[in-house]
Parts: structure tokens; C-alpha cells; sequence
């Protein structure tokens, strides 16, 4: 939730889409391609749900709307996972971006199993999985982690 709401873009995306269906080329023109990415994200979060809607007479387009209009949480976490769980949601944009390519560059273009990634990067299962939940790059498929490729 906290990576939902960490940008101005993405915070005006996710208003925008609670309150009706829109397409990712609506999003794009009015926010650009950060808003588009933001759509990557919350899809892969789960945070939207799609549909594909008729514009104009052109061919469907994949449309996005939130699934939830209000959040509940009460969570229990222990103490060495949640500080992995904080510490890549909170890291800076730099420091996360050098990490994201150096698992990119372990999984390639046809994924590779998530305990050899943290292994050979000496990361956590944790911090792994929390800095593969941040990038709208790459996502877990099982133990594996796979590159995102757009529909």
C-alpha cells in the first residue's frame, strides 16, 4: 500500500480509477507514462481490477477500476520480516533502482528461480520478494521470477 500511494502521479491514478473505468491510454494522456506504469503496478498488486471496454468503435482496451473503496488493515508481522518489508518499500528511488537491475540482470528474459536470485545477491526471501513486489518490471510466477510482459 505504501509504494500505491509514494508518488503524486500515482496517488492521482489511483483516485482516478476509484471512481470510474478508465484505459491505460486515458491514464497515459492525462498523467503520461509515470500514470501508465502506475496502472502496471496496481494491476500486478491487485489493487485493480480489468476489463476490456469498446472506445470509439476501436478495437477493446484493457480498462482499469479499483477493486476496494476503503482498506482495513490490521496486520502482525515479525520483527526481521516487516524491516525487510519497510526498508524496500521505503528505500530511496537510487538505491532501489542499482537493486532492481541487478535482479533483472540475474532473472533475464526467461526467469529464473527466486532462492537462486537471493543466494547469489545475498538478499533475504524477504527483501527478494519485496523488491520484486515494488518494480513493475518483473513479478513472481510460483518461485520464479519472470520479466512482465504487457498485454
Amino acid at each position: 500500500m505504501l509504494r500505491a500511494v509514494d508518488t503524486p502521479i500515482k496517488r492521482e491514478v489511483l483516485k482516478e480509477v476509484t471512481l470510474e473505468w478508465k484505459t491505460a491510454d486515458e491514464i497515459e494522456k492525462k498523467f503520461g507514462p509515470e500514470g501508465r506504469e502506475a496502472t502496471i503496478f496496481f494491476e500486478k498488486m491487485k489493487l485493480v481490477e480489468t476489463r476490456w471496454l469498446s472506445t470509439n468503435g476501436n478495437y477493446p482496451e484493457k480498462s482499469y477500476h479499483t477493486y476496494y473503496s476503503s482498506f482495513s488493515i490490521n496486520a502482525q508481522w515479525p520483527v526481521y520480516e516487516i524491516s525487510d518489508v519497510l526498508a524496500a518499500a521505503m528505500m530511496p528511488e537510487e538505491e532501489y533502482a542499482e537493486l532492481e537491475a541487478k535482479i533483472l540482470e540475474q532473472v533475464g528474459t526467461t526467469g529464473k528461480f527466486s532462492g537462486d536470485v537471493a543466494e547469489t545477491l545475498g538478499l533475504s526471501s524477504t527483501m527478494l520478494k519485496s523488491l520484486v513486489r515494488r518494480s513493475v518490471k518483473m513479478d513472481y510466477r510460483g518461485h520464479k521470477i519472470e520479466p512482465i510482459k504487457e498485454d
